[in-house]
């Protein structure tokens, strides 16, 4: 089946994706190629493939571009950044003494880069910027980075200086070829699972300085990305790329992409398997740059969310959440409604947190429903009104969703039980936690962290919120006796 998705925010450009629900089953392990380290707080122990825990230096860096290159702010420890027990503490000061934290790959991580090509044509740099600067520092040896994107940044700069292509030139806006965008895609099925991480291929996305296909330097594009297509694709000696494609950007200001794209050569598609569906990307859309910690966090996800529950996916993105869950919950997602008749609310906000408006709606969501329950709902749209405009709402185009004969109102006239918070901004989350916490309209169940970005002061957050205030421990224990008794009691009837 496929599922055609439009989402909106208020500060990005909507992009579509395509998925198709896969029917591998979810039950099954990581591959072998993608071993995970489990770092486990409670107690304090590392789970890992080796038989003893790693050494310091065995989880170090080891880069010889740290300190110039501003990507990675610390080279040891990376399976446990030091922002991790300042979230220990404070997970436990809110009743959540099983946070547990989770890191896959420690190197060759990244599995989508944005590089700056700067430098000239005969000695190219492509790389980040130095910290507090413009200064493009070359990183050829990244240690984040998936092995191929460091070979196909290697391939075009051999491009780069064969051709004579001029990097671009802030201070001038003169130059050709402004920034790459290298994804790494690791769908493969005609090769074993255990060999498609290390042979991932990559898609080079092209930043051009030109506002068109027809500008005069289109000839030298072209011919770069024949060169590509010759040297990396798969009648190549090493087939390295899966694609190429180019965006045409002419703005003087620190936006990479412009809005207009052009696939030059390749497959067009661009699949990905992750958290049980195989999802395509367009480039321009937003990815993960770590596809194995995000497939291990849609797994923890999955435990959390009830078989065949109403999920209103916020803040959707791509969609591959709710997608996820989708297939692997036969969820109903409710795309054209917002809270009503939702059993789940998964939220997936940008760094900043959420919209103030949400936590407002949240935290009367108690008050609201007896309101509805005495009248009419004041979520129903009449035919005259035109849809509200909330940032954070999944939109869908009708051709694409199945209508139908009654509303989710009608059929379940509930409120959600269940808020699943994933952060990617440490900060904004703890605000918006406390504010969450703050009526006692919700409570904070669980909370898992995982290690999206090894190398750097953050941490990826999966928490799991429920209606009402915190249930004391002495209650939980009387709660767990009964629901002991009772199966103690069912199993003596059948026998």
């Amino acid at each position: 089946m496929a599922i055609s998705f439009l989402s909106f925010a208020s500060s990005h450009q909507s992009s579509l994706i395509t998925s198709r629900l896969s029917s591998v089953s979810l039950n099954t392990q990581p591959s072998p190629t993608t071993p995970s380290q489990s770092l486990s707080l409670n107690p304090q122990t590392i789970t890992s493939p080796s038989p003893s825990p790693p050494p310091s230096l065995t989880c170090a860096l080891q880069c010889q571009h740290f300190q110039s290159c501003s990507g990675c702010t610390h080279e040891m420890n990376l399976h446990r950044p030091i922002i991790l027990d300042e979230a220990v503490d404070f997970f436990r000061n809110l009743g959540v003494s099983d946070f547990t934290f989770d890191t896959c790959r420690l190197w060759g991580w990244r599995c989508r880069a944005k590089l700056a090509v700067r430098g000239s044509a005969i000695d190219p740099l492509i790389g980040l910027y130095e910290e507090g600067s413009h200064n493009v520092v070359d990183i050829p040896h990244c240690r984040a980075h998936h092995p191929n994107i460091n070979a196909a940044v290697e391939l075009l700069k051999e491009g780069i200086t064969k051709l004579d292509v001029e990097p671009y030139d802030e201070d001038e806006g003169t130059g050709e070829l402004r920034y790459v965008q290298m994804a790494i895609t690791t769908y493969n099925t005609s090769i074993p699972a255990a060999e498609r991480y290390r042979n991932g291929k990559v898609q080079v996305s092209l930043v051009w300085n030109a506002r068109s296909e027809n500008s005069p330097s289109s000839e030298k594009l072209n011919a770069l990305a024949n060169f590509l297509w010759r040297n990396g694709g798969p009648n190549s000696s090493s087939h390295l790329v899966h694609s190429v494609w180019v965006n045409f950007q002419t703005s003087t200001n620190n936006i990479i992409f412009g809005n207009r794209w052009k696939h030059l050569l390749g497959e067009r598609d661009f699949w990905e398997h992750v958290g049980g569906i195989d999802i395509s990307l367009a480039p321009s859309s937003f990815g993960q740059a770590n596809t194995r910690a995000f497939d291990s966090l849609l797994r923890k996800l999955h435990k959390y969310v009830p078989y065949g529950s109403s999920v209103a996916d916020l803040y959707a993105g791509a969609g591959s959440i709710g997608l996820s869950l989708a297939v692997a919950r036969k969820c109903r997602q409710e795309p054209l409604s917002w809270l009503e008749g939702s059993d789940v609310v998964v939220v997936d906000p940008p760094r900043k947190g959420l919209d103030y408006t949400l936590v407002e709606a949240l935290q009367t969501l108690a008050s609201t429903e007896r309101k509805v329950k005495a009248s009419k709902s004041p979520f129903t749209k009449g035919k005259d009104e035109k849809d509200e405009k909330r940032p954070w709402i999944l939109r869908a185009r009708e051709s694409s969703v199945q209508i139908e004969s009654k509303t989710p109102w009608e059929k379940n006239q509930s409120f959600p039980r269940t808020l699943i918070y994933i952060s990617c901004g440490w900060e904004s989350f703890k605000e918006d936690c406390r504010s969450l916490l703050s009526n006692k309209a919700w409570r904070l169940e669980k909370a898992h962290g995982f290690n999206f970005f090894p190398g750097t002061q953050s941490v990826e957050v999966l928490a799991v919120f429920k209606r009402g205030p915190a249930i004391s421990l002495k209650k939980k224990k009387i709660a767990k006796k009964k629901k002991k008794k009772s199966a103690v009691e069912r199993l003596s009837k059948l026998k």
